[in-house]
């Protein structure tokens, strides 16, 4: 800001192009260059705007895929029943009782992400890796190659007539919320996303720094 100022003092032009936050709008001024003139952060970033239903066909530099819409703002004072509560089970979801619905199980490591699709008993239905998706050795432990196995996992879900889940998440790789973006990309109504990453309460030691 004291920096803003002192070019304002400097170029008398620019106090007509102040705002009230300080900032400084860009503009082409005569025997001044990028240099001279102090912006925010703000105003050098690029923001794109989307609508919901717009699509975009490759990847790009906003982590948007193909098939992919942006996200939309939830205010959580106006949800009803956001969090779960003792009716949880017993309420309804597509016709469905919560605690009969179809589960997604995700397990992530550093080596791979392994998904099962089981019913509420625990009947495994379908069981997808990303090794069975086609990666090989180090690459089946990146985001890609979950969001790759999700994709296809889901598209057979569909298969089935089921579109209603609920997701069960299990350790922290690399795919662990790839996996998740992938599901919710294919069209399937992800109910809950429960995290049940085993955590010890006895882990071990770490060794003793090396005495030199």
């Amino acid at each position: 800001m004291i920096k803003s100022a002192l070019q304002l003092i400097k170029y008398p032009l620019l106090s007509e192009s102040v705002l009230a936050n300080g900032a400084v709008i860009c503009g082409c001024f005569n025997n001044i260059t990028s240099k001279s003139i102090c912006t925010t952060s703000f105003c050098n970033k690029e923001i794109r705007f989307q609508s919901d239903k717009s699509r975009v066909g490759k990847s790009s530099k906003y982590g948007l895929t193909e098939g992919e819409t942006t996200s939309e703002l939830i205010n959580v004072n106006q949800q009803d029943h956001l969090f779960p509560d003792i009716d949880t089970p017993n309420r309804l979801f597509n016709g469905v009782l919560f605690k009969e619905l179809h589960i997604i199980n995700i397990k992530s490591t550093p080596n791979n992400t392994i998904m099962s699709f089981t019913d509420y008993k625990g009947k495994i239905l379908i069981l997808h890796t990303s090794g069975i998706e086609g990666f090989k050795n180090a690459r089946k432990g990146t985001n890609i190659a979950a969001q790759q196995a999700a994709l296809t996992l889901g598209n057979r879900i569909r298969e089935y007539g089921i579109n209603t889940v609920r997701v069960r998440v299990q350790g922290i790789g690399p795919g662990r919320m790839s996996s998740i973006k992938g599901l919710s990309m294919t069209g399937l109504n992800i109910i809950s996303i429960t995290d049940d990453t085993r955590v010890s309460p006895n882990p071990p030691r770490p060794r003793k720094p090396r005495r030199i």
